[in-house]
């Protein structure tokens, strides 16, 4: 098993302009470099700590064999975004010009949720920058039929139908949960009261509306990939991972049982394991 509590292990913090951001990021260990990419509404910083959202804990583990670059995505922990529309295109174009900022040469990508999908759109929309690519649980909004569109439509806005995010519905929603408090925490701590509000408009359209990328653009990802989810994620189906899977020229699938929409030591195992075979 991963071995998360290694002190020695330096963890500092930067920001770096890109893509006409300011774009705030960690970076802990030597060697070749790995992209971090987190999920959706969560950053890489304190306030995820135990939780299974975030790589705050895996960082070591990850730094014992690679420099490991964790940046925080735009409107997310402390990187502000600057009232562009958000979406996944966009994701992927801010990590294309964040390597550049960094002079990287190809790095092996690392995501989770939010973090996966935009680090397959990178391989898409930016050939070439990547090594690899690890996508966990990260697949769902390349079908444009997905579940969680109409779901995250009522739960962020309301009503099945909602066109723009509701904070006060969703707060009175979500208070009492305690990935709630820390997403208030993380964001308003960073960029001021009220953030979390900015955060929630900024995502809604990217969680609630297909785009115009399918998992049919996978067969255009040549880097090796490793797509991984659990058993029991309720946004990513193993079935839809299968179909990922089959579409890749060079894919590796993982299913882990017991495991929901989550990061735990296990998950890490694995995409280490891929990880130093593509060095």
């Amino acid at each position: 098993m991963t071995d998360t509590s290694e002190p020695h292990i330096a963890i500092t913090e930067h920001d770096i302009a890109a893509n006409g951001l300011r774009i705030h990021y960690l970076e802990a260990g030597a060697g070749e470099p790995l992209l971090l990419l987190h999920g959706g509404m969560a950053s890489t910083s304190a306030a995820w700590a135990g939780h299974g959202w975030g790589w705050i804990d895996h960082l070591p583990a990850f730094a014992r064999h690679f420099r490991v670059i964790a940046p925080h995505t735009r409107a997310h922990g402390a990187t502000r975004n600057d009232d562009t529309p958000m979406s996944y295109p966009l994701l992927a174009d801010d990590w294309a010009a964040f390597i550049a900022a960094l002079e990287l040469e190809k790095p092996l990508v690392c995501g989770f949720s939010d973090g996966a999908i935009s680090g397959a759109m990178l391989a898409i929309r930016h050939p070439g920058v990547a090594r690899a690519l690890v996508n966990i649980a990260g697949y769902d909004v390349f079908n444009p039929q997905a579940h969680g569109f109409m779901r995250l439509r009522k739960r962020m806005g309301g009503r099945p139908d909602a066109t723009e995010a509701d904070p006060d519905y969703f707060a009175s929603r979500s208070s009492d949960q305690e990935w709630f408090q820390r997403m208030v925490r993380d964001v308003d701590e960073a960029q001021g009261v009220g953030a979390w509000r900015s955060l929630l408009r900024d995502i809604f359209p990217m969680w609630t509306r297909p785009m115009e990328y399918t998992i049919a653009d996978w067969a255009t990802i040549t880097v090796p990939t490793l797509v991984m989810v659990g058993d029991r994620d309720y946004y990513c189906t193993s079935e839809e991972g299968v179909t990922a899977y089959r579409t890749l020229p060079d894919g590796e699938l993982c299913i882990l049982p017991h495991l929901y929409h989550e990061i735990t030591p296990r998950v890490c195992d694995v995409a280490l394991d891929f990880l130093l075979r593509h060095r």
